[in-house]
């Protein structure tokens, strides 16, 4: 694989990456039978949890082990793009969940 240095590109990949994500995230929540408020702040806890362990923000640990994620996208063939830090889709969780619930 050819890892790649692309900040710009890794960025705009991210913030597609959470959107889908936290779309996928309320559409299951609602085939559980939420609705409503109760829907947006199930949605946003568990998107904001799932954002910060992707970016490492966690500070997970199993097993006696630190677990220390770096997100990279693939892209066309072997090409890998990262950022050259780590990932921040947590910054963007707030504008998803404002596309998907509107305010």
């Amino acid at each position: 694989m050819n890892l790649k240095l692309e900040p710009q590109r890794f960025d705009e990949l991210q913030v597609l990456f959470i959107r889908e994500m936290v779309k996928n995230i309320k559409l299951k929540l609602q085939e559980s039978g939420l609705e409503g408020e109760q829907l947006e702040a199930a949605t946003a806890n568990i998107a904001f949890s799932v954002a910060s362990a992707i970016d490492d923000t966690a500070g997970i640990e199993a097993e006696g082990v630190e677990v220390r994620p770096y997100l990279t996208f693939r892209t066309n063939g072997d090409e890998v793009i990262h950022s050259g830090e780590n990932s921040f889709m947590y910054e963007y969780v707030y504008s998803a969940l404002r596309r998907l619930f509107g305010g």
